[in-house]
């Protein structure tokens, strides 16, 4: 199993709508390539944040091949409507992580 990871920190001014936007379009975009198996959300907590919230969004899939074919096929494209629709109010940071025990 592995777990690609979304790390983003979010401006207060658009912390609501960025967070509803991930719910309504993002996610369900990313999970209809029928490449990830589930997911969570999850929010950063006990910490001074007065720049804004920090997100981490972990997609979970089965396989490396499928892990790769997101990144081929639709990563770019994903990263690309974020950016129109946030430009710089976010900072975002990607991982993988393989599931050991």
């Amino acid at each position: 199993m592995l777990s690609y990871n979304i790390t983003t920190k979010i401006s207060w001014t658009i912390a609501n709508e960025w967070l509803r936007w991930q719910k309504e379009e993002h996610i369900p975009e990313m999970m209809s390539s029928g490449l990830f198996d589930n997911y969570n959300v999850y929010r950063l907590i006990e910490q001074d944040d007065p720049e804004g919230p920090t997100y981490i969004i972990q997609y979970f899939t089965s396989t490396e091949k499928k892990y790769k074919t997101y990144v081929e096929e639709f990563s770019l494209r994903m990263r690309e409507k974020e950016f129109e629709k946030w430009n710089d109010q976010f900072i975002a940071h990607r991982t993988i992580m393989e599931l050991v025990q």
